[in-house]
This record gives structure tokens, C-alpha cells and sequence, in this order.
């Protein structure tokens, strides 16, 4: 990454914002992270709209709190892993390690395609992160993860409709300190990591951060040998404090991490009919089940990942009012390339991606801390992105043989006839040869703002009525520089047939099914199987799926969005006594238009409609047909998918006594133009549903029978369904339960210490998640296909007052083996592959602190 030429630039808008600073600006609603004075109690955060520290049973808001703590002893090491300590939480890894969903309370997209925004906004150190690709690095030295769920928009400036991961980390301290830590497990797992902190002058703190994490794949390529799946990522990470004056206070942050992996592994689920074509063409496909984790690949995949950024938060107190302002610079580079199909056969030569993002944001909050009933917070928030993204798929040097094996011997014995009647020239490659597809080039570029605000009125003692607003602007243009190299592909079959003497139209009084009209548009043999009244030809039209590209923008589509909406939120929050506090609430939210940003983005119906001149039959007008736009073999399709509004209603009880305490939370949830994206086979479909909601239960409580005992159980219970998605890849889904969405979701924990003598203790901790049988996607045709989730992790770990701790851990210990995703098998229809979730992982760690 080179961050050189944007750390002036970067700095400077800084300046800029401590300047704007003495003229009283507005600023943002974000977390006010922790600086170096603030106490690192794993029960305190901060998401109230007048910023006032509460604890997790006085805020009423719907949060999950994970502590520095827990993470250690759970061994968490990524977002990923994180799911398994809070159960409304879920996070898919996908077909590289730069595409990784996140869903909550079953709403989540935004993997697969650079083009889609999550519903799931990720934040670390109040720092928005857009893509899954800047989200997923190692957890750096942390204080602590919230999972905010349900729309979050007078709380966070780039509204989120699904809800919010907010990462804290720990700010530089004044006093010296740090820590060493190495863990070594199964799989050659090694994971190192060094901080340090302290004073450079009185005002001036700082502290510094890294850490390497390498382990071997579980995954086995029979091929060559090779290991998929594994980890080889390492991050670096600088922190400045300065407080010129006890009213002001400046924290900088600069981070990079880099990740270079060969992931991610997919096994065969069930082998359909295309299997033996694929070893007709001497490939080879494992169908001996997933689980043995072992597969065929002809190349190694690639995943080429850094991230690197920079910020800075100001903090200014006014008298009872307090000014931030946090200003931020982020890129992120991924080059991947994977061997698609999963065989030993050469059938995807490439599937190539290089995505290149840079994001700029400016964020302003003014808070009130007044004693009266009323405290308010404004806010501002401006967010620019920029994306280069590069794709690349071809087919390989196998890829002929194998159509052909598909087609019965017709894609290479037609081949001189269609060539001839479509007046293919001679000189033009064979059909399916090698290096032969599509090549694309895209630019994105998003300008976003949004004003927010809340106001809290108390209206008896413990009463408090809250009101807040967002307000969001949001543009998005976007170009297309894409080619197609496929010779097949980009034949009009209809036109063949009609060439070869197919007849348009079925002779009058011929005996047949009326719903076929044209018999150069039916396929042989047609319902009757009279040969004279159908096209020969067009039982190849399955293989023409990397046509020519209409580009963007054109004539009729110019590539722009333009989207502006107000959401809002009410509470009514309630002090019953010192330990319970119930709350009521309602809030809606919002997400702008996502792009299809890939091969598969096609026009919408309403600008065109599919049909060739040769039919015979009228053609339905179109305005890209009236422009003259239209290629051969062009479909309708998405180019975008609508903004999804979000709505939430909520009721909620906190309570905590001496050794007990626990979270209740009623909801009912939904999301209008919810944005799903889909893959069938040999692309991703984007579409919106028409309406997605989930009622629900969300329980977690935590009780200390005796000091040294704590036990902890959460459960979440989800209601999913789509009210209306008619127009889904699968048919009609409306009424139906979502894929892949369990109802019921529980984690149950333990941890004991051990009071050894007054220098060492023993910690034992276990930490259990189970997720329901559901059924794992939306597709009627793969409902036979369920995942369980049964997951055992456990830790022992001896402490000395001296800050020298060893452990032992293992996760998964039970050896569980379950799906994470299954989808349609690339190019192999009739097939589905899979990805498996990781096998038992167990070692031991040697950590000191100082």
C-alpha cells in the first residue's frame, strides 16, 4: 500500500478540524472512545445520545458487549471467530478472505460484490470500514466489541440498517506497560503479538502494536499437496495521545495490516450429472464427501490483502458541552484469483479480482452534558469512496472437452456449421478456447452526507423520553470498461436457425403446444418432438454465459443514484429501581442503492427486453433497442438494487443485582428492498426483496453463584421470514422462512478462578454455541440441506502476579462438523459445493504483561 502521498493531505484536513474546532463546530454521534485516564471496566460503554458513560444495564439500546478479556480466553482472533460468543451475531467466510458476510438478526449482505454497502456497518475506533475486506484483520489491542443491533442511525453518521459492530481499542496510557504473547497449536498455528505503551512528556502518551498470525490449511489440495484455507497475516499498529490542556485532547492512529493466503477451502456437497464430464476430460472432482476436507484444484488460489489508514480524534469540552471530530484516510488493496470449479480440470482458467478502495471520511458531533431534563447531541457526518475494481474470468484449456462432454458431442461437431451460418470468420478462435472471457474494468465513486441529531428530555426522576433524526444524501456514480472475448458466446442462435431454414412460425394447422409459437426460439426436441418446428441449435445456448457487455453509461442508463431519506427514532426509558430499567423504542433506518458492480449486471426490463430480430415474432420496443445498444445474446436483469428502509420496534428490560444480572429484549424487525445477492451457478443475482422482517427474543444474563464462579447463558430466538420477494432468482419466496437463518441461537459459558496462593490463580473457562437445524439458503431445490452448529471451546490458563500467564485452549473440541454456506457448483449445474466450517483447533500460549 502506498499511504505517502495522502498523509499530507490527510494531516492537513486534520488541522482543518482542530481549527474548526475554536469556533464551536458541530460534531458527530459516534462512540467517544476511552482515552488514557478511563477505567477499563469490561461492563462500561458509551452509545447514549448525550455520551454520558452508562453501564450496559442503564443504556437502552439492544447491545452486546464482549470484553478484551473474554476474547482472550475464548481465542478469538477475527471477527469471525467472534460469532461464537455472541449468538445474534453471524459471519460467513466466503470464497476468499476478502469476502466475509455479516448478519444480524438474520439481515446482512454486502460480500461478493464491491458494489454493496452492508447492512451490517463495521466501526473500529469510531472509523467506518465499508467493505468486508477492511473488516476482517486480526483484532488489534483491544478494550472491548459492541454488536448494536437493529438500525443504528442517530448513533452512527453512516447509517446502518441491520445494525453495527463497533470496535474499541485501547488508547495510549500515561503510565508504562504492554504485553508479549506467543501461541502455538495444531495445524503449526503460531500467532505472536507485542504491545507497548507510555509517556513521551507529561501531555503526551503513545503506544505501538503488532502481530504475526500463520497457521497451515485444513484444506488439502489432492493435486499437488498444497494446503487451503490456511492463515498467514500480520498487523502493525501506532497510537499518539496528546492533551495540550485538560479541556482538549488529540488521539492519532495509524494501522496496516496485510494478508496473503491461499483460502478458501470449498468441498464437493453432491456430485450431479456434470461429474462425469469432468472426468471425461481426465479431471478429477472429490465426491467422497466434504468433510474429508480434501478437493482438487489446478492452481493455487490466491488472496493478496493490505489495509492501512489513519486518524484522528479531537476532544474539546466547553463548559457543559463537548465538541469532537473525527477525521480519517483508509485504503484497501485485494488481488485475488481462485480456481473456481474445483476440480483438477483445467475449466476456469482465472477468476481474477483486483479491487482497489479509498475512503475518506470527516465526522462532528456536539454533545450536551447540562443538569437540567434536557441534553441534545447534533451532528455531521461526510463520507467519499473511491473503487477501482478489475475482474477477470476466463475459461481454461479443459473447458472445450468439458462443454462439449456436457452437449453430447454437438459443441464441437456444430461447430463448423455455426460458424458457417452465423458467418464467423475464420481466423477467430474455436469455440471455448483457452483464455477466452470477459475482462472488466469498473470505477465507483460515492459522495455521501448526513445531519443527525437526538434530544433527551427527563420528565420525572428516571423517566427520560428520547427523540433523534437522521437525515442522509447519497450519490453514487459508476463506469463500466468491460470486453468479451468468448467466440460462442457471442452468437445469435435464433439467427442460426433461421439461417439453416428453421421456419418462424409453426405452419398453419401443425398439431403442437400452443406456448411454443416460434419454433426458432425452441429448443429440440420440443414438447410434441417434432423436429420441423425447432431449433437445433439452441440446446447449446446454456454454454453462451460470458456474452458481450453493455457498458455504462450509455445512452439510456448514465450510471448515477441519487438517494436522500429522513429516518427517526423514539424511546421512552425507565428507572423501575436501582437495578431494573425497562425501555420501549422504535426506530427506522436506512441503506442506499447498492450497484451490481460484476459481469452480471444487466439492464432493467423497463429499458429493455430480451428477444432476437430473427424470431420471427414482434419485438418489444425497448430504449436501448431504439438506441441502437443492444448486443448479441443481451439480457435484462439489475444493474442496482433499491435502498433498503429499515423499521424496529423494541422493548426492553435491564436489570443487575450483586451477582446477577441479565438483558431481555422483544423486537420486531423488518427491512423493505431488502438487498440479497445470490449466486446460480455462473453468476450472482442482485435483487430486492420486497419486504423482509423477523420477530424475536434476545436473552443474556450472566450470575456469580460465588466469587470465584461466573456463569453466563445468552439466547436468541428469530421469527424470519420474507413478507414479499416475488421476483427472487428461486421463483416466488413470499410467506417463506429465510435461508439460512436458525431459530434459535444459544451460547452458555463458565468461567472459575482458582485462588492457588496470593501470587498465582487458575482460569478455567469453557464457552458453548449451538444454532438450531435450519435449512442453509433460499433455493426449494437444496431444502434437504441443514446446518447444526454445536461448538465447544475451553481454555486453562495459570496467572502469576507477576503478569506471566500460560494457557491452554482448544476450539470446537468435539470435533463438530457442520456447513457454513452451500451454493450451486461453478459451471457444473446439477451439482453443489460447500464451505466446512473449521475442525477442532486446540494449543497452548505464553503471555506476559508489563
Amino acid at each position: 500500500m502506498n499511504l505517502g502521498n495522502h498523509l499530507l493531505k490527510a494531516a492537513m484536513l486534520s488541522s482543518i478540524s482542530i481549527a474548526s474546532l475554536s469556533i464551536g463546530s458541530a460534531a458527530f454521534a459516534q462512540d467517544n472512545t476511552p482515552q488514557a485516564s478511563d477505567a477499563a471496566d469490561e461492563d462500561v460503554i458509551i452509545v447514549t445520545a448525550t455520551k454520558r458513560e452508562q453501564t450496559l444495564q442503564e443504556v437502552p439500546v439492544a447491545v452486546s458487549v464482549t470484553s478484551a478479556a473474554a476474547i482472550e480466553r475464548a481465542q478469538v482472533r477475527d471477527l469471525k471467530d467472534l460469532q461464537t460468543l455472541v449468538p445474534s451475531l453471524r459471519v460467513s467466510q466466503l470464497q476468499s478472505s476478502a469476502n466475509t458476510n455479516f448478519i444480524i438478526r438474520g439481515f446482512g449482505n454486502g460480500a461478493n460484490n464491491p458494489g454493496i454497502e452492508g447492512s451490517v456497518g463495521v466501526f473500529i475506533d469510531g472509523v467506518y470500514r465499508s467493505r468486508s475486506a477492511a473488516a476482517i484483520s486480526d483484532l488489534p489491542n483491544l478494550q472491548r466489541v459492541e454488536v448494536l443491533r437493529g438500525p443504528q442511525s442517530t448513533l452512527f453518521g453512516k447509517n446502518a440498517s441491520a445494525g453495527v459492530i463497533s470496535i474499541v481499542t485501547k488508547a495510549p496510557s500515561y503510565e508504562n506497560g504492554g504485553s508479549a504473547e506467543i501461541s502455538y497449536g495444531n495445524r503449526n498455528a503460531m500467532v505472536v503479538k507485542a504491545d507497548i505503551t507510555g509517556p513521551i512528556t507529561d501531555n503526551i502518551a503513545f503506544s505501538l502494536a503488532g502481530g504475526v498470525n500463520r497457521a497451515d490449511g485444513y484444506g488439502t489440495n489432492l493435486t499437488d499437496g498444497s494446503k487451503t484455507s490456511e492463515r498467514n497475516r500480520w498487523f502493525a499498529r501506532a497510537q499518539l495521545l496528546v492533551e495540550p490542556s485538560e479541556s482538549f485532547k488529540l488521539r492519532f492512529i495509524g494501522d496496516y495490516d496485510k494478508i496473503d493466503e491461499n483460502c478458501c477451502f470449498v468441498g464437493n456437497v453432491f456430485g450431479g450429472p456434470t461429474v462425469a464430464a469432468i472426468r471425461a476430460t481426465g479431471g478429477k472432482i472429490n465426491t467422497g464427501g466434504i468433510f474429508s476436507y480434501s478437493e482438487y484444484q489446478n492452481f493455487v488460489s490466491e488472496n493478496k490483502i493490505s489495509n492501512g489508514g489513519i486518524s484522528m480524534q479531537a476532544d474539546y469540552e466547553l463548559g457543559s458541552l463537548n465538541v469532537t471530530s473525527i477525521t480519517a484516510y483508509r485504503e484497501s488493496r485485494s488481488k485475488t484469483n481462485a480456481d473456481s470449479d474445483f476440480t483438477s480440470a483445467d475449466l476456469i482458467g482465472q477468476n481474477r479480482g483486483d479491487v482497489d478502495i479509498t475512503t475518506k471520511t470527516q465526522e462532528l458531533r456536539l454533545a450536551s452534558d447540562f443538569d437540567g431534563p434536557i441534553n441534545f447531541l447534533v451532528g455531521a457526518y461526510y463520507f467519499d469512496e473511491s473503487i477501482k475494481n478489475k475482474q477477470a474470468l476466463t475459461v481454461g484449456k479443459d473447458f472445450r472437452n468439458y462443454a462439449n462432454a456436457l452437449a453430447g458431442g454437438n459443441y464441437i461437431g456444430l461447430e463448423p456449421t455455426i460458424r458457417a451460418l452465423a458467418g464467423v470468420p475464420a481466423s477467430a478462435a474455436p469455440f471455448g478456447g483457452q483464455g477466452q472471457g470477459r475482462f472488466e474494468d469498473w470505477d465507483y465513486n460515492n459522495k455521501a452526507y448526513s445531519i443527525f441529531g437526538t434530544v433527551d428530555y427527563e420528565l420525572t426522576d428516571g423517566l427520560v423520553l428520547t427523540g433523534g433524526f437522521n437525515y442522509t444524501k447519497d450519490k453514487k456514480n459508476i463506469a463500466s470498461n468491460t470486453s468479451g472475448t468468448d467466440v460462442f458466446s457471442n452468437i445469435d442462435l435464433v439467427l442460426v436457425g433461421a439461417n439453416a431454414g428453421v421456419p418462424a412460425v409453426i405452419p398453419t394447422g401443425a398439431v403442437g403446444n400452443t406456448s411454443t409459437l416460434y419454433p426458432r426460439i425452441t429448443a429440440c426436441p420440443n414438447r410434441n418432438g417434432a423436429a420441423s418446428v425447432c431449433n437445433p441449435f439452441l440446446g447449446l445456448a446454456a454454454l453462451q454465459f460470458l456474452p458481450q457487455f453493455l457498458n455504462l453509461p450509455n445512452a439510456v442508463e448514465d450510471g448515477r443514484t441519487n438517494d436522500g431519506k429522513l429516518t427517526y427514532s423514539g424511546r421512552v426509558a425507565y428507572e423501575a429501581t436501582d437495578n431494573i430499567n425497562v425501555y420501549a423504542s422504535y426506530s427506522t433506518g436506512f441503506k442506499a442503492t447498492s450497484w451490481n458492480m460484476s459481469i452480471d449486471s444487466r439492464p432493467f426490463v423497463s429499458d429493455f427486453v430480451a428477444g432476437s430480430p430473427a424470431q420471427g415474432a414482434p419485438i418489444t420496443p425497448s430504449a436501448i433497442r431504439t438506441a441502437g445498444l443492444q448486443t448479441t445474446n443481451l439480457t435484462s436483469g439489475t444493474r442496482y438494487a433499491l435502498p433498503e428502509e429499515a423499521t424496529v420496534m423494541e422493548l426492553g428490560l435491564k436489570a443487575k443485582w450483586d451477582r446477577a444480572a441479565f438483558n431481555l429484549t422483544i423486537f420486531d424487525q423488518s427491512i423493505k428492498n431488502f438487498q440479497g445477492n445470490s449466486f446460480i451457478g455462473t453468476g450472482f443475482v442482485l435483487s430486492n426483496a420486497g419486504k423482509q422482517s423477523v420477530k424475536g427474543v434476545e436473552f443474556d444474563s450472566s450470575v456469580n453463584p460465588i466469587d470465584a464462579l461466573q456463569l453466563r447463558a445468552a439466547t436468541v430466538y428469530l421469527d424470519s421470514k420474507y413478507d414479499s420477494y416475488v421476483a427472487s432468482q428461486f421463483g416466488d419466496l413470499s410467506g417463506k422462512s429465510v435461508g439460512g437463518v436458525p431459530k434459535w441461537s444459544t451460547t452458555l459459558g463458565a468461567t472459575y478462578t482458582a485462588k492457588l496462593n496470593d501470587r498465582a490463580d487458575l482460569v478455567l473457562n469453557t464457552d458453548y454455541h449451538f444454532e438450531s437445524n435450519t435449512v442453509m439458503n433460499d433455493d426449494p431445490a437444496a431444502a434437504q440441506y441443514k446446518r447444526e452448529v454445536k461448538d465447544l471451546g475451553a481454555s486453562a490458563t495459570f496467572r502469576l502476579d507477576s503478569g506471566l500467564q500460560i494457557s491452554l485452549w482448544g476450539r470446537n473440541l468435539t470435533a463438530a462438523k457442520y456447513l457454513s454456506v452451500i451454493f450451486p457448483s461453478v459451471v457444473q449445474s446439477g451439482s453443489i459445493s460447500g464451505y466446512p466450517n473449521a475442525p477442532r483447533t486446540y494449543g497452548a500460549s505464553v503471555k506476559y504483561k508489563f
